[in-house]
């Protein structure tokens, strides 16, 4: 059987309009700006308006790659909605995408990989385009973490933002497009990052509502040691697999967590900032949905060209991590 090459074909997101900055954090919690700069390099966040949820964020999203793409609702397969934060537990978020989209005939998954899953569901995706079983596909990367935050933790708070990010994977040229993919999980760790309560393990009551199990917890030192390690070595087997150098990457898309993570990646791989893409000053951790925005406005700035070799890389809870290599062709679908 014959594989076809699978690329993204159009890149969208949305941002809601709210800004939370370091400031208004400071009247909220016990902290100030300049620690959280320092510390994460985040200095501003947005939040989802109250009748927003992740599924309003990601429609706007998909209505920017879809038309970015050239391509109709009609015309796509399959939709994966990477996400911590769906609207309910059922129906997956995917399927009240697909029904406001107007994409009759798609097929419809959520994913949950944490801040990993964007890069899991462009994997996944793409393997039904290569054999054949799809034509296009359109994976979302969405959170309204700010649902999740305890507000009175400042060692988390601080830390999250809302957005959406979306592309659009199709068939291209022979030689581009997607070229490995590196993924992997450790659920040993799954305590260092989790939401206790609302699961079948701890159901809702009261007492876990009172208790904020249904808040966001994290070990934040742990999470860091992990994530400097997994995000290095994923990018590295991923460029392995691809058959390139360290060299041979033009732009790395990571998960926007902390300024320092970015920073040890781009010292091992000897990157400079025009090779990277950062925006978390601007946004802060949107989980599932940082790789897919940073990769937007790369794309949006003209900082990748046909040819460049692009590498998306994160980890997020579970513990999960991946990184995937494109040689870029970002063209309209055939």
């Amino acid at each position: 059987m014959k594989v076809r090459s699978v690329g993204i074909l159009g890149t969208g997101v949305y941002l809601p309009e709210k800004v939370l900055t370091n400031a208004d954090l400071e009247k909220m919690v016990d902290t100030n700006d300049e620690w959280i700069v320092s510390r994460t390099g985040i200095r501003e966040r947005r939040i989802a308006a109250d009748h927003e949820a992740s599924s309003d964020l990601s429609i706007k999203a998909a209505e920017m790659a879809l038309k970015n793409a050239n391509l109709t609702a009609d015309q796509i397969d399959l939709i994966i909605v990477a996400t911590v934060t769906p609207d309910m537990s059922f129906p997956a978020t995917a399927c009240l995408v697909q029904d406001q989209l107007g994409a009759s005939k798609a097929a419809t998954f959520d994913l949950s990989a944490a801040c990993t899953g964007f890069i899991y569901g462009v994997s996944a995706a793409s393997q039904f385009i290569a054999t054949g079983v799809y034509r296009y596909a359109l994976v979302i990367g969405v959170e309204c973490l700010s649902r999740i935050v305890d507000w009175e933790d400042r060692n988390t708070c601080i830390l999250f933002g809302d957005g959406a990010g979306a592309a659009v994977l199709g068939p291209v040229e022979e030689g581009y497009g997607f070229l490995s993919y590196e993924l992997g999980g450790d659920g040993s760790g799954g305590e260092l990052l989790k939401i206790e309560a609302g699961g079948s393990r701890c159901p809702a009551t009261a007492a876990t509502v009172e208790e904020k199990l249904h808040s966001l917890s994290m070990s934040g030192r742990e999470v860091f040691k992990f994530a400097v390690r997994v995000m290095n070595n994923a990018t590295e087997g991923a460029l392995a697999k691809a058959g390139l150098e360290k060299e041979e990457m033009d732009l790395m898309v990571p998960h926007q967590a902390n300024i320092r993570i970015i920073e040890s990646a781009m010292k091992r791989f000897g990157l400079t900032k025009d090779k990277v893409a950062i925006n978390l000053d601007k946004y802060g951790n949107m989980s599932s949905a940082s790789v897919p925005v940073a990769l937007h406005e790369a794309v949006q700035e003209n900082r990748i060209q046909k040819g460049d070799h692009v590498v998306l890389c994160g980890f997020g809870g579970g513990l999960t991590w991946g990184a995937t290599v494109l040689k870029w062709s970002q063209e309209e679908a055939k």
